[in-house]
């Protein structure tokens, strides 16, 4: 699944790349500028709003679903925990100290077991704070760009998280984000994949909750 997934991943970046490079090189002979080189295009600020203003959705939509997953139920859907049983996710780590084959945060304890039992959040948390600078830093600089071509007054960073710019760049990503949780969540309740483990198994009844 990793492969498969790094794979089509690294194509689709790679169409990016390029299908964006073209358009670059497009807008500049239709506006008589020069052209860019291809890694020109790679170091612009145009590329990097893109991507990391993509990048940073993406990490809040699954942070998000990770936090929201600990404490919030969906009855009959296959993506909630159970609302009766006791879910193997919330057993507390310290009773299994003494095991070999525990991970090592988990034998370890103190500090390392709380980073390690919030890892995950953890991860998405950076990663999404990464993109966000990213995106400020990228797309600040494609906005003063686009300020001084038509005589206006160039941002700092701080400054472009102020603007209308941002905020349109982000939440068009971030409403598309949760739209996608939010059908899966429901869908999961009538709908099957057989075979996948994002869904019930076929013969479950609409009402049970989780796998």
């Amino acid at each position: 699944m990793f492969l498969t997934n790094a794979t089509v991943f690294l194509l689709c970046f790679v169409g990016m790349v390029l299908a964006g490079w073209r358009v670059s090189v497009h807008d500049a002979l239709l506006h008589r500028e020069a052209v860019e080189s291809l890694w020109g295009f790679l170091a612009s600020g145009d590329f990097a709003e893109a991507t990391f203003e993509n990048w940073e959705s993406e990490f809040l939509q699954m942070g998000s679903y990770v936090v929201l997953t600990t404490f919030l139920f969906q009855k009959g859907s296959s993506e909630s925990k159970p609302l009766d049983d006791d879910a193997p996710q919330d057993a507390d780590p310290r009773e299994h100290s003494v095991e070999h084959r525990a991970p090592w945060p988990v034998r370890r304890g103190g500090v390392a077991l709380v980073l390690y039992e919030n890892s995950l959040l953890l991860l998405f948390a950076v990663l999404f704070v990464g993109s966000v600078v990213g995106h400020v830093i990228g797309g600040a600089a494609a906005y003063n760009e686009e300020q001084v071509e038509h005589g206006g007054s160039v941002v700092t960073g701080w400054q472009y998280l102020g603007t209308s710019q941002f905020w349109f760049e982000s939440m068009q990503n971030w409403q598309s984000e949760f739209l996608v949780i939010t059908v899966m969540v429901v869908a999961t309740v009538w709908l099957r994949q057989r075979g996948s483990s994002q869904s019930k198994p076929v013969a479950a009844p609409d009402a049970q909750t989780g796998d």
